[in-house]
């Protein structure tokens, strides 16, 4: 060995320090490579086999060490469809051999990057600064699960997304325990719940079956009065209905000839001599002519007078209407004009159904349920439109329960005997702590058309306590939320990457969906894949095979940086540099001292 085995030991110094200085110079070089994973340099010692006694230092080689699994920084980016991986993996990407017409034709070697800054080009395909094509998975839009496990190369086109029917109504509201419908007057207890005897014969609009309700009573009362007396009194049932004063009479005279009509028959005042019904005494009294018209009517609750304000009962015959050709006297009494009282309950058995001819009404004995954009199988849009009316109430006494309907408008235009609303046919009724007693978690609107738009049949889910009946000083509805699973047809405009690490489309028609499954592949021996061009690895013996699914998370509009650190690679260089110069002083060393034996030999 001796002098010629230092020289060439100096001289594989000289090669290592070399290849550790290439090292270092790309990696200064890569430094604002977007990903872009070091290359350290090992160097190892090269040991001939001699006697113990007689061991050498020995020479030196070189080799790469590498750095994939070490992460450079990541930082945020403007663009929707560039990422990083945060932890461990590689995004399985893959190149094209060829292109035909403009379309890349894939060599089907499957490649691995950390480089992320994907973009999409002309023909829909994610692909990244050094020319690699994004792999992943596809999701079914209907379930939303991956179609599959093998990556492919993903490619979005404009292509339009189906319209979705609407199947699915979400619906949460509060109904106001006293809802301040048109026709609801406080004083008259019941006022508020709809009134199927109002409806046109057999049209009963609440729920399909139910059977009529039995008519009740229904009072209306007039004005205070006074009589003539001096001083001037409240009317009582003695009060005259003719009198000059001062006398117990009231304050305008019923004349001879003078009528009142009472559901259409006819009292008729005589100076005397008064028989049946449909005659009175000008000289009789109030009393005398309410238990005339109550004869007429048939009430079993008679009429009366209180404080000097009559009260009339309808009955439970017919409705009351109460009018006098004397307009004077009868205001006398507390009246204008005609005096109605529609009875409570009748109808026929409940059609569930409002036609036409019924809209006014219904409107005044309903209140707005608020309303949904749903969408039929082509993907048109329906206004629906809900209304919600009370059909019984605790406040009537027992055998009553707080009850409602929920009717939905299927003609806005409808005229005559068209139906204009239709009842879902359910009884919602409400215990006294305000929840649905019994509960009910979905209704489904069958077969339903709306505007001559077919829906089929979606279902309209309250889920559970979704509807109460709580006091409301507005007297409306709440409606706390109402939104539907339909949608019209839409055209891909943008792809981002989402927070769950999947490609996300968006749609013309507002609509965020995703569109595939990101791949990534982690492996068992990272750091010996083999490196390629443009950031990329490939596959080797000492790597192992690509594991799908234990990798780190997928972070949107970011980008790896390279983990190249510039003050490392300097002090390196430094070193490198002293180890060249101290290999060349050997050499130098070496060579006097073979001159030196040379010399010798003269």
């Amino acid at each position: 060995m001796g002098i010629f085995g230092a020289l060439t030991t100096a001289v594989g110094g000289l090669r290592a320090n070399s290849y550790a200085l290439e090292n270092v110079s790309g990696n200064i070089a890569n430094s604002q490579t977007t990903a872009f994973k070091r290359i350290d340099t090992s160097f190892l010692d090269l040991i001939p086999q001699t006697a113990v006694t007689s061991q050498l230092a020995g020479g030196v080689t070189t080799q790469s060490r590498s750095t994939n699994s070490v992460q450079g920084d990541v930082q945020s980016a403007s663009v929707a469809t560039f990422m990083a991986i945060n932890g461990n993996g590689f995004f399985a990407v893959q190149k094209p051999g060829t292109f035909t017409d403009g379309t890349p034709v894939f060599d089907g070697v499957d490649r691995y990057t950390r480089r992320g800054d994907f973009q999409l080009d002309k023909s829909g395909y994610l692909v990244n600064g050094a020319g690699y094509y994004l792999q992943g998975v596809p999701i079914d839009p209907t379930t939303g699960n991956p179609s599959g496990s093998s990556p492919q190369v993903l490619r979005f086109q404009n292509d339009f997304l189906p319209a979705q029917e609407t199947t699915r109504i979400d619906y949460r509201a509060n109904l106001a325990s006293y809802p301040l419908t048109t026709k609801h007057d406080v004083s008259v207890p019941g006022s508020e719940l709809i009134a199927p005897g109002s409806y046109t014969a057999g049209r009963n609009p609440l729920s399909l079956g139910t059977p009529p309700a039995p008519y009740t009573d229904t009072s209306v009362s007039g004005t205070t009065q006074s009589n003539k007396a001096t001083p001037s009194v409240a009317n009582t049932l003695a009060t005259l209905l003719n009198g000059a004063a001062p006398s117990d009479s009231i304050a305008a005279n019923f004349l001879a000839g003078d009528t009142i009509t009472v559901n259409a028959q006819t009292i008729t005042f005589m100076a005397a001599g008064a028989v049946g019904n449909n005659q009175v005494n000008i000289g009789d009294s109030i009393g005398t002519l309410l238990g005339k018209i109550d004869a007429l009517t048939g009430t079993a609750v008679s009429s009366g007078i209180s404080g000097g304000s009559i009260t009339l009962h309808s009955g439970t015959v017919s409705d009351l209407a109460v009018s006098s050709s004397n307009t004077a006297a009868f205001a006398a009494l507390g009246f204008t004009g005609t005096v109605t009282a529609t009875r409570g309950g009748g109808g026929g058995i409940g059609t569930g159904q409002v036609i036409g001819n019924d809209n006014s009404t219904f409107l005044n004995e309903s209140i707005a349920g608020g309303a949904v954009t749903t969408y039929d199988v082509s993907g048109a849009p329906v206004n629906l439109q809900f209304r919600w009316a009370k059909t019984d109430s605790s406040t009537l006494g027992a055998g009553h329960t707080d009850t409602w309907n929920l009717f939905y408008q299927v003609n806005p235009n409808a005229t005559g005997t068209q139906v204009a609303w239709q009842n879902v046919n359910t009884n919602f009724t409400f215990s006294a702590s305000g929840q649905m007693s019994p509960a009910v978690p979905s209704v489904t609107l069958t077969n339903a058309v709306v505007n001559g738009v077919a829906l089929g049949s979606p279902v309209i889910n309250f889920g559970t306590g979704g509807v109460t009946q709580f006091a409301d000083a507005n007297g409306n509805v709440q409606v706390n939320q109402i939104q539907q699973d339909g949608f019209p047809a839409g055209q891909l405009q943008s792809v981002g990457v989402g927070a769950n690490g999947r490609i996300v489309g968006n749609y013309s028609n507002g609509r965020n969906l995703d569109l595939a499954e990101i791949s990534v592949a982690t492996f068992n021996g990272t750091n010996f894949l083999k490196r390629v061009n443009g950031g990329a690895f490939e596959v080797t013996d000492g790597s192992g095979q690509a594991l799908f699914g234990k990798s780190g998370t997928i972070v949107g509009s970011s980008l790896e940086g390279s983990n190249t650190d510039i003050a490392d690679e300097f002090t390196k260089l430094i070193v490198t540099q002293q180890a060249y110069s101290a290999n060349t002083k050997v050499i130098t060393t070496a060579n006097t001292m073979v001159q030196d034996l040379l010399n010798v030999l003269r």
